[in-house]
């Protein structure tokens, strides 16, 4: 089956044929459809062809967007401002389709405190309090900090 540059369907075509075909309006002969029977064949000008499929390509790639995991960083002795400033951020990071990682870093023997740490995060969780938020892993204990991951609604 070949197709010409201009769309006309002519049919099953001899290969010496399409290819003479092909060479008279200089273009190039493509196989664009080989595992059908009879396989089907583009008259075409390669590099044009090559050239529209990559930007359409880069141009798929330019309106994705990728989410990417941010992360905030407290101690449990944290001060409210400091605080304050932490929850904005990761307000601002989930409104913009980011998931965040809330991260409570535990020091020395701060490791005996651990569940004032995991309080913290509950109260992180509970002063956020956007519907738009899904909890994808609860406060919990990894190694020296606990750990809890936040992420937009739509995520899912």
């Amino acid at each position: 089956m070949l197709i010409d540059n201009e769309g006309v369907n002519h049919g099953a075509v001899a290969t010496q044929k399409a290819l003479e075909m092909a060479r008279e309006k200089d273009l190039d002969l493509v196989v664009v459809s080989p595992n059908q029977a009879p396989p089907v064949a583009k008259i075409l000008d390669w590099g044009k062809y090559k050239y529209e499929t990559e930007k359409r390509a880069k141009e798929a790639r330019k309106k994705q967007h990728t989410v990417d995991i941010k992360e905030v960083k407290m101690r449990y002795k944290i001060d409210t401002h400091d605080y304050e400033v932490r929850l904005k951020s990761a307000k601002k990071f989930i409104t913009q389709g980011n998931k965040v990682k809330v991260v409570v870093m535990l020091r020395g023997r701060e490791m005996q405190h651990n569940k004032l740490a995991i309080e913290l995060a509950n109260k992180f969780l509970a002063d956020i309090n956007e519907d738009s938020i899904l909890v994808e892993k609860k406060p919990s204990l990894e190694g020296r900090n606990v750990v809890m991951v936040l992420a937009p609604q739509s995520s899912k």
